[in-house]
C-alpha cells in the first residue's frame, strides 16, 4: 500500500493491521428518521456497558454490478478462453485480454451490458494503456463493421451506430480522464466519422459528446480548493496574529451548521476523485506487459482527499489545545461532539471519523481536568459506531443502513453517504493483495475485477449526490486556511495548558520550549 495511503493517516484507529479483512456486512438499518427523514438513528444506538467515564476511549452502483442480460458477442473465444463459470451472462469468471476486449465491442445486435463496461473500462488499465484500448477497440469496429469500404451496408451500420455511440458515451462520461491525449480524441472523430455517411445525427451527436466531454475535463481540471497548512503546520504555542486566524466558534457556533459545511467540503472534494485512480493507486506492473509500466501515477486526488481528513484530525487537536482556559476547552470538546453527532446523522462518516480522531490524539486525551468538565456521554456513543473491533462491523452496519436509506431517498439529503474513505481505500487494497490479476494460465481474473467494481461503483454513486447545503464561504474558507498546530506544536500547548505529569512529559515539555519557544 503507498504511504499516503495509511502511513499518511496521522492517528489511524486502533486495529488496522488485523489482516485480510472479511467481506463487508450486509446489515441494514430498519428505522432512518429519528430528527426527520435525512437524518440517522443515533439515539437508537445502545450505549457500550463497558465505557470507562471521564477520559476518551483511544481507538447506482447496483446497475454498474449486478448481474443482469448479456447477450453474447459475436465471436466465441478460442482455445477453451472460458476458466470459470459465467459471472455476467456470456462474460467468463476468467478469460485472455482478447476475448475480454472482444466482450466490450458492439455489434449490430448486440450490445454490453452496463455491468461489464464499467467493470472492464476499470480494470483494463492494468494490462493496456487506455488510449491503446480505445485503438483496438475501433479497429475491431471498423474490421466487423466493414467500415472501410467504399461503400457501406446503410441498413447494418444503422443498427451499429447508436450502439458504438452509446459505448463512446458511457466511456467519456465515467472515464473522461482516459480521453486528455489528442490521439484518443482522434480516434472517435475517426471511427464516428466513417459511419456519419449513413446518417447526418452521427456528426451531431459525436459534437454533444464530445462538447461534454470538454467540459468535464475543463472542470476536472481545476481541481478543489487548495489546503493551507496541510504539509506544513506551525509548530508554535503562540497565537497567530488575529488578522489570520480565529477560533473556529467566533466563525461559527451551531454544530449543524458546520456539519453541513463539513459535508459540503467532503462531496466537493469527493467529485474529483475518479474510479480509476482506486486502481492506479494499488497497481504494479503487469508481468505480460511491455517494459514500461501501463500509466503513470495519477492519484493526485486520492492524496488531495486523505491530506484532507488529517488537516481535519489536526485542526479539531488545534481547537482544543488552543485556548488557554479548560472551561474554554471544555466548551470545544462539546462542540465537537455535537458537529461529529450531526455529521453521524447526515451520513458524513468521513468528517465523523476525522473528528473522533482529533479528539483522541495524545495531546488532547491527556487533558484529564479539560475531560473532567465534558459531558462524555455522546462522545462515547459515537466512538463506539467507529470502534475497529470486528473490522468496524458497528461503523459497516451504520453505513449500510445510510446506503439503503440512499437508494429510497425522497429528498437530496437522505442521498448523502460519505464512506470513512482510509477504511474504503483499505478494503480495496485487501483485495487488490488477496486476488491474483491472473491466473496461472496466464488469463485475465474477471472475478476479481467485478467485486472490485462493486466497491468503487458504489462509491461513484454516492460522489455524485449533489450537496442539498448551501454553502457558506466564510465556513469553509476556515476549514481550508485556518493554520494548525504540527504535533509538536500540540504537545507544547497540551503541556501549556495542563502541567507535564510525569518525569517523561517533563522532559518532552523542556525539549519543546527549547526548540519551539527558544526558552529553558
Amino acid at each position: 500500500m503507498p504511504s499516503w495511503a495509511l502511513a499518511g493517516i496521522k492517528c489511524p484507529p486502533a486495529g488496522w493491521a488485523d489482516g485480510v479483512l472479511p467481506p463487508v456486512s450486509a446489515c441494514l438499518s430498519a428505522d432512518l428518521t429519528p430528527h426527520g427523514p435525512h437524518l440517522l438513528p443515533l439515539e437508537l444506538l445502545q450505549e457500550p456497558h463497558d465505557l470507562q467515564a471521564g477520559m476518551p476511549q483511544t481507538l447506482s452502483a447496483s446497475d454498474m454490478v449486478t448481474p443482469g442480460s448479456l447477450n453474447p458477442p459475436p465471436t466465441e473465444p478460442t482455445d477453451v478462453e472460458q476458466a470459470g463459470q459465467p459471472l455476467l451472462d456470456g462474460a467468463p469468471s476468467s478469460a485472455s485480454l482478447e476475448t475480454l476486449i472482444q466482450h466490450l465491442v458492439p455489434t449490430a445486435d448486440y450490445y454490453p451490458e452496463k455491468a461489464y463496461i464499467f467493470t472492464f473500462l476499470l480494470s483494463s488499465r492494468l494490462f493496456i494503456e487506455p488510449r491503446e484500448l480505445l485503438a483496438r477497440v475501433c479497429h475491431l469496429c471498423i474490421e466487423q463493421q466493414q467500415l472501410d469500404k467504399p461503400v457501406l451496408d446503410k441498413a447494418r451500420v444503422r443498427k451499429f451506430g447508436p450502439k458504438l455511440l452509446q459505448l463512446l458515451a458511457e466511456w467519456t462520461e465515467t472515464f473522461p480522464r482516459d480521453f486528455q491525449e489528442e490521439s484518443t480524441i482522434g480516434h472517435l472523430k475517426d471511427v464516428v466519422g466513417r459511419i456519419a455517411p449513413c446518417d447526418e445525427a452521427y456528426r451531431k451527436s459525436m459534437h454533444q459528446l464530445l462538447q461534454a466531454l470538454h467540459q468535464k475535463l475543463a472542470a476536472l481540471h481545476q481541481g478543489p480548493e487548495g489546503l493551507v497548512g496541510a504539509d506544513k503546520p506551525i509548530s508554535y504555542r503562540t497565537k497567530p496574529p488575529a488578522s489570520i486566524h480565529r477560533e473556529l466558534l467566533g466563525v461559527c457556533s451551531d454544530p449543524y451548521t458546520l456539519a453541513q459545511q463539513l459535508t459540503h467540503v467532503e462531496l466537493e472534494r469527493l467529485r474529483h476523485i475518479g474510479p480509476e485512480e482506486f486502481v492506479q493507486a494499488f497497481v504494479n506492473k503487469d508481468p505480460l506487459a511491455s517494459t514500461k509500466p501501463c500509466f503513470s501515477d495519477k492519484t493526485s486526488n486520492l492524496e488531495a482527499y486523505v491530506k484532507w481528513f488529517n488537516r481535519l484530525c489536526y485542526l479539531v487537536a488545534t481547537e482544543i489545545c488552543m485556548p488557554a482556559k479548560k472551561k474554554q476547552r471544555a466548551q470545544v470538546i462539546e462542540f465537537f461532539i455535537d458537529v461529529a453527532r450531526e455529521c453521524f446523522n447526515i451520513g458524513n462518516f468521513n468528517s465523523l471519523m476525522a473528528i473522533i480522531s482529533g479528539m483522541n490524539m495524545s495531546p488532547v486525551s491527556r487533558l484529564k481536568k479539560t475531560w473532567a468538565k465534558v459531558k462524555t456521554a455522546k462522545f462515547f456513543i459515537l466512538e463506539h459506531q467507529m470502534d475497529p473491533t470486528g473490522n468496524f462491523c458497528n461503523y459497516r452496519t451504520a453505513l449500510r443502513g445510510a446506503a439503503h436509506r440512499s437508494l429510497t431517498a425522497h429528498s437530496s439529503r437522505e442521498k448523502i453517504v460519505i464512506p470513512f474513505f482510509s477504511l474504503l481505500i483499505k478494503d480495496i487494497y485487501f483485495l487488490n493483495e488477496g486476488c491474483a490479476n491472473r491466473l496461472p494460465n496466464g488469463h485475465v481474473n474477471f472475478e476479481k475485477f467485478l467485486e472490485l467494481a462493486k466497491q468503487v461503483g458504489e462509491f461513484i454513486t454516492w460522489k455524485q449526490v449533489e450537496c442539498p447545503f448551501e454553502q457558506d464561504p466564510s465556513i469553509t474558507h476556515y476549514l481550508y486556511t485556518a493554520p494548525i498546530f504540527s504535533e509538536d506544536g500540540l504537545y507544547l500547548a497540551s503541556y501549556e495548558s495542563e502541567s507535564p505529569e510525569n518525569q517523561t512529559e517533563k522532559e518532552r515539555w523542556k525539549s519543546l520550549r527549547s526548540s519551539i519557544l527558544g526558552k529553558t
